[in-house]
């Protein structure tokens, strides 16, 4: 009997408040926008990864289907990211999956390499588990699948935080410095004068 699959899902409907003007689309110094550069890492890990979306951002949507993620809308996204995850695991329902590997849209430096060994350690997980670097706590998170139905369910913006706070988390060491660097402001983006 074949396993099931691990299935990625790029979380990419926030609001960038902090930022001022939708961080997604903001060019890196290799020319990539922020959301480009984490679904194409994704998907060359985990093809077939599920984007979730706000409502109005048909540039985002069309540059995440050309990465080849599917793309879903979802209308509950002020709500925060609890609320988009929940969303995910409604549209994904009815595909097979031995766990998910939840990667944000705002963490365009997280290595392939990295989503392959989360995939990997997931299809033994009992519990979430997240790639750490220097002992501290990074993304993406992998989630095994007997979280499915209690995930479904999330509101708000607490994400799985309230599943880890109870079951605890699981850390993989990974060579990847990707994994805690997030864009929240222009002067994380690469080479921004506000750098210093």
């Amino acid at each position: 009997m074949a396993v099931a699959p691990v299935i990625g899902i790029l979380l990419a409907a926030g609001f960038s408040r902090r930022f001022g003007s939708n961080k997604l689309l903001q060019r890196l110094p290799d020319g990539q926008l922020v959301a480009q550069a984490a679904a194409r890492a994704l998907q060359s890990a985990l093809p077939g990864a599920l984007a979730v979306i706000r409502p109005g951002v048909p540039e985002l949507a069309q540059i995440l289907r050309e990465a080849g993620l599917q793309v879903s809308v979802c209308e509950e996204a002020i709500e925060g990211m609890g609320a988009s995850l929940a969303h995910a695991l409604r549209t994904l329902a009815d595909r097979p999956a031995t766990g998910y590997v939840v990667a944000l849209a705002d963490m365009p430096f997280v290595k392939p390499d990295t989503f392959r060994t989360v995939a990997a350690c997931l299809q033994t997980a009992a519990r979430p588990l997240a790639p750490g670097w220097r002992g501290e706590r990074g993304h993406p998170v992998g989630l095994p699948a007997r979280y499915r139905d209690e995930l479904a369910q999330l509101r708000g913006d607490q994400g799985a935080r309230e599943i880890i706070a109870r079951d605890g988390i699981d850390l993989i060491d990974v060579d990847d410095p990707g994994v805690v660097r997030d864009i929240d402001q222009p002067a994380d983006l690469p080479g921004s004068t506000q750098n210093g």
